[in-house]
């Protein structure tokens, strides 16, 4: 049977009921698994034989649903983890430990960049962020020999801006280390940066994955396509290409072949750091990837008018939207993502910060709230908000400007929600 298009995948995929089982994915609300002899139990700890033991490693559901994000994804292999800032640590962490140095696109998400550039720097890992418009030259420069990866956000949050993949995978193939994409904002229906060269990619579930705001979570997709072992890279990732003493010198990279950056993620920092995506949530983010695909048809569509209508105001002073014609990042937009970016935009009315905020408390069902990519719509100021810890040179880095309104279109009338911005701009007028 051919490869099943992505909105069969969205309602078919990861779990497969045989004769007699039920149709819908079971929660496997349970933190220990039964075996005959202690000699199975064994072989399951010593990575001899694939099953069940403890949820903290893996459970059915989740790997079902890690399944259906990696078929989406076009993956090799996948794992669910406790939350997107948990999948976006393990991502890294599991290639690079004190001593290291990664490379970073600096417009992303401000919990990230905190933990990229204070928490891992606890950790003795460094981090060089760089500006992702910047010409492959430039960019050139911040690798260092002991550089381990390249990260950034294919739409990033909140500066929307594209990251031009095939460059950003160009550079860390040139240099011999991965690059890692946080795929959340357009999702595997919209973008699959696997296509474009990125060898890893992570997502918070808990946003268009779930879509209803109610599960936190993470994964991570590994495309099986960065050779752990060719003779330019060993060296660099030893933790993949020497033996493990902590499974009596296992390697990774040699006896799990394609599975290997997920399974050592797994059975090592899983094992260790216990960032497990629960099964119950893991249960709720399957019931929103059956809608993912009708859902973020939705979003583009009515963020698409909204944009428009905003640009119409003669309030408003920008909006940032890859889908809108002239946009600085209209065409990398068509490139990477032809069907549509995200439901995500952002604006700045004239007048700067407090009239961006006043403008905020003006509207009625369109809330504030500390969360995006939802069915509902919403608001909220990253400067005072998700990315306030940032200094103002930080918060330039990140495309974060004091006036930048963040709005998550959501899956309404988008009649109503235009209504609701017409009416907050006549009070704000007043």
């Amino acid at each position: 049977m051919k490869k099943q298009r992505k909105g069969t995948i969205c309602v078919q995929g990861g779990w497969k009921p045989g004769k007699g089982e039920p149709r819908q994915l079971p929660v496997y609300q349970s933190t220990t698994f039964k075996y005959e002899t202690s000699e199975q139990m064994a072989n399951l700890f010593d990575l001899k034989e694939a099953g069940y033991f403890y949820t903290r490693l893996q459970n059915p559901t989740n790997d079902a649903v890690a399944a259906k994000i990696c078929e989406l994804e076009g993956g090799a292999a996948a794992m669910l983890t406790s939350s997107g800032q948990a999948a976006n640590f393990y991502a890294i962490f599991n290639i690079c430990s004190t001593g290291d140095h990664f490379v970073c696109a600096s417009a992303i998400y401000g919990g990230t960049y905190n933990l990229f550039a204070v928490t891992l720097k606890k950790l003795g890992i460094e981090v060089t962020f760089v500006d992702q418009d910047a010409s492959e030259e430039e960019i050139a420069r911040a690798f260092k020999p002991n550089t381990k990866a390249v990260f950034g956000e294919s739409i990033a949050n909140p500066a929307m801006k594209v990251l031009d993949i095939e460059k950003f995978a160009r550079l860390a193939h040139n240099h011999g280390v991965p690059l890692i994409v946080d795929n959340t904002f357009p999702t595997p229906i919209n973008c699959t940066p696997f296509d474009w060269g990125a060898d890893i990619v992570t997502h918070s579930t808990t946003k268009y994955m779930d879509g209803h705001a109610t599960a936190v979570g993470g994964a991570i997709v590994d495309s099986g396509n960065f050779d752990w072992m060719a003779p330019e890279h060993a060296a660099k990732f030893p933790g993949l290409t020497t033996p493990d003493e902590s499974y009596h010198g296992l390697t990774y990279a040699t006896a799990f072949g394609k599975g290997a950056y997920i399974t050592k993620a797994t059975v090592q920092l899983m094992r260790d750091l216990g960032a497990i995506q629960s099964p119950q949530n893991a249960f709720l983010v399957n019931l929103g990837l059956e809608t993912l695909h009708l859902r973020m048809e939705r979003h583009c569509a009515n963020a698409q008018r909204v944009a428009e209508f905003l640009q119409s105001r003669p309030e408003v002073a920008w909006v940032h939207y890859p889908g809108l014609t002239g946009d600085k990042y209209y065409d990398l937009a068509a490139k990477y993502m032809p069907n549509g970016t995200c439901g995500v935009l952002t604006f700045g009315l004239k007048g700067g910060r407090d009239k961006s905020v006043a403008f905020m408390d003006n509207l009625r069902f369109v809330s504030i709230v500390t969360h995006v990519a939802d069915a509902r719509s919403c608001v909220l100021h990253p400067a005072s908000h998700t990315h306030r810890q940032l200094s103002d040179t930080q918060l330039f880095e990140a495309g974060v400007s004091p006036d930048l309104i963040r709005f998550s279109v959501g899956i309404e009338d988008v009649d109503d929600i235009i209504e609701d911005l017409t009416q907050a701009f006549v009070t704000f007028n007043r």
